[in-house]
């Protein structure tokens, strides 16, 4: 074996007639295109341009998995460039990818793990692609603002034709091998240990003729082999799909791509980049490319404080829930999804019916989708025991109340649990609103004491709020946090106060919203302008899924709490149904009423008693300016945000807008709370906070906020 090049990510060996590269960086844990590999691979094609001894080559990797990508963390530099900088930034990796394409001997990338991003973007342009079955392939640009800038939207749709092509880049979904070989993105699935191998085994095929690796690699420099009027039906055919899934406004990447690969889908490899390039910077310079790659960053530095926050944790090997209604019900299926053994206890046999049945519901909604079969359903269920009694409450390791939302219920509850209970074990509440601080004066061991805030459905949100009491030890957030992550959730630990985060953030909103329909806003458009702005739902749709009665009981604990600004002096619209015992989903009618659909899940429609109701409750009625609408409600929301900033309810700006994306919903292309501040303009914001300062305490700009507009200070710097 001959070394033909050794730099800190890439190798070429030649051995038989094949070279190997292989990517393997020195310094990271994982492959990706930093600045640093994208010049050494440059350096590799000048080193392989200039060999006439290669006959085939295999591109490998040396870790698990293949190449991740392009290096994200760089991004952000990158977009700062002017467009013409950023352009000769991508044309110079699309020469090197391109020259690496061109070169006179066959190439078949073994793809082990995931190839994604800019790592497939490198698979595509070998002739041939093997993939393990543990691996994937995929394009996720578009859920960072942006869309294939190394070649892939030019590739893809002359390798698996535009319609596939489109879908792979506008959805950004991950590709599992099967489905990867069926498309054509992938010429052959094997083993995981055999995928070396069988890249050199078909580029001996190729060297010895079997295989007409030239025309594999015609087909990608030449236009799309479509009709006109073909293209035509393909391309109105994919935006009638695309577009109904995702609003243009508020991706915009996704209709850039489209467009790029409409433009260039009749040009030669060569002229079709540069389209591409073109596409790609205008991509990079939307505001919600910046958001979106700022969620992306944000996410790993949310994750990074986790790992922090749980060293020292102690060993969780069993755990147990109080409480079987639907939030107890759902922890023990996410509990036991993920393996852990727990015991799960009430007082009614018909709540611990409800519990199982809760778990074994989602259960089989995985096996419906062919997620899990029948088999690990059993298997999973095993793992939750239902008991009315304590007898097994001396081998948890850390036990989760989530017994009806009520303080002196909790107290009674907790102070039992905690007598049967090991000295070690930790004790959480799983409560949405009550001080962790006042809860823990009926323990004998609040050091031992936390709260686990879940968020409803619990199988499907992501976020956990770790609160942090005055007496709660480093070794009880610790273990806490560990057991989220073990659960497959997203920790963010936060300090103690009424409503802690996420629920004190949110009340300010909905007062905004309240105090809005009390001037004579319409809550039907109110909803509609905020859904457009990029939330699922708007306010008062809001308030009917979580139930009115849950609103106005939290809203009360939030009032006591910060009477300044969340205590109204006139009865609310969301009183008004409280008191008519409009509830929302729950029983039928609230702001909206609902009916069952066909797939069993309730639809809203509009209800004129609501209307009538209240007249009793608004000023006047008149129609406000969308933007208005979205000022006023954004403005208290954020004010709130950056109120438990300055309060260290939470640690930094990326965990709390990181919460509000994944505990609320939050437009994901707007970045969050703070990331909207700083788009908006701290200055501009601020004198918006001025411009509606007379409606309440809400609505005055943060002190924070003051000496940051007077620093010219953002948020994300």
């Amino acid at each position: 074996m001959t070394e033909l090049y050794n730099g800190n990510s890439l190798s070429v060996s030649l051995a038989d007639g094949i070279a190997n590269l292989r990517f393997d960086n020195q310094s990271e844990s994982v492959n990706k295109f930093d600045t640093a590999t994208n010049a050494e691979f440059a350096e590799v094609v000048s080193v392989l341009e200039g060999r006439d001894d290669i006959e085939g080559l295999i591109v490998t990797s040396g870790k698990k998995v293949f190449i991740a990508g392009a290096d994200i963390t760089e991004f952000v530099g990158h977009f700062e460039r002017s467009e013409d900088e950023l352009r000769s930034w991508l044309l110079a990796i699309n020469d090197t990818f391109n020259r690496f394409e061109d070169l006179p001997f066959p190439k078949v990338a073994a793809i082990n793990g995931a190839a994604l991003g800019g790592g497939f973007e490198m698979s595509l342009v070998c002739e041939y692609r093997v993939i393990g079955t543990s691996g994937q392939v995929g394009f996720p640009e578009t859920k960072l603002g942006i869309f294939p800038g190394f070649g892939g939207s030019v590739r893809a749709p002359r390798v698996v034709g535009v319609d596939n092509a489109l879908e792979i880049i506008a959805t950004g979904n991950n590709i599992r091998p099967d489905a990867a070989l069926k498309m054509g993105l992938v010429d052959a699935v094997v083993a995981d240990e055999a995928v070396e191998q069988s890249a050199i085994d078909l580029v001996k095929k190729c060297i010895a003729g079997e295989l007409d690796w030239q025309a594999k690699r015609q087909e990608k420099l030449v236009p799309v082999r479509l009709s006109q009027l073909e293209q035509a039906m393909a391309f109105n055919s994919a935006k009638g799909v695309i577009f109904a899934k995702a609003n243009p406004k508020q991706y915009p990447a996704i209709a850039l791509a489209v467009q790029s690969i409409e433009k260039h889908a009749n040009l030669n490899r060569d002229d079709a980049i540069k389209v591409e390039a073109e596409g790609f910077v205008k991509a990079a310079k939307t505001p919600q490319a910046q958001a979106l790659v700022g969620v992306f960053l944000n996410d790993q530095a949310v994750k990074k404080a986790a790992k922090d926050h749980s060293k020292n944790a102690h060993d969780i090997n069993e755990m147990a829930v109080l409480g079987a209604g639907i939030m107890g019900g759902g922890i023990a299926y996410q509990a036991a999804k993920k393996g852990l053994p727990i015991i799960m206890k009430d007082i009614k046999s018909e709540q611990l019916d409800l519990g199982m049945s809760e778990a074994s519901k989602l259960l089989s909604k995985e096996v419906e989708r062919g997620k899990s079969t029948p088999a690990k359903m059993g298997e999973t269920l095993s793992k939750i025991r239902p008991t009315l009694n304590y007898g097994d409450f001396g081998t948890p390791d850390i036990v989760i109340e989530a017994v009806v939302e009520n303080e002196k219920i909790k107290k009674s509850v907790l102070a039992e649990t905690e007598s049967l209970i090991k000295e070690t074990a930790i004790l959480a509440s799983n409560t949405s609103t009550i001080s962790i601080t006042e809860l823990a004066t009926a323990l004998k061991r609040p050091e031992n004491f936390v709260g686990m805030h879940f968020f409803n459905p619990v199988h499907r949100m992501p976020l956990v709020e770790v609160i942090r009491g005055e007496k709660t030890s480093d070794e009880a957030v610790a273990t806490t946090v560990a057991l989220a992550q073990k659960m497959g959730k997203t920790p963010i630990v936060v300090n103690d106060c009424p409503g802690f985060l996420v629920n004190r953030v949110l009340f300010p909103y909905f007062g905004a919203f309240d105090l809005l329909v009390k001037h004579g806003a319409d809550f039907v458009q109110i909803d509609k302008v905020m859904e457009r702005f990029g939330w699922p739902m708007g306010p008062a749709y809001l308030l009917d899924v979580v139930g009115i009665d849950t609103g106005v009981h939290a809203s009360a604990v939030m009032a006591a709490g910060f009477p300044d600004r969340m205590k109204p002096d006139y009865k609310t619209a969301t009183d008004v149904m409280f008191e008519n015992n409009r509830l929302g989903q729950k029983n039928g009618v609230g702001f909206y009423k609902y009916e069952i659909d066909k797939k069993g899940k309730p639809k809203k429609s509009q209800d004129a008693t609501t209307y009538e109701l209240l007249k009793g409750v608004q000023d006047t009625q008149k129609e406000f300016d969308d933007q208005e609408i979205i000022d006023r409600l954004m403005v208290a929301f954020c004010n709130e945000t950056v109120r438990c900033l300055e309060d260290g309810i939470v640690a930094s700006p990326a965990e709390a807008d990181m919460a509000m994306l994944m505990g609320l919903g939050f437009p994901p292309f707007r970045g969050g709370p703070c990331r909207y501040i700083d788009q908006v303009g701290v200055a501009n914001f601020v004198a918006l906070c001025d411009k509606y300062a007379h409606l309440g305490k809400a609505y005055e700009a943060p002190q924070l906020l003051r000496d940051m507009a007077e620093r010219g200070e953002k948020f994300y710097a």
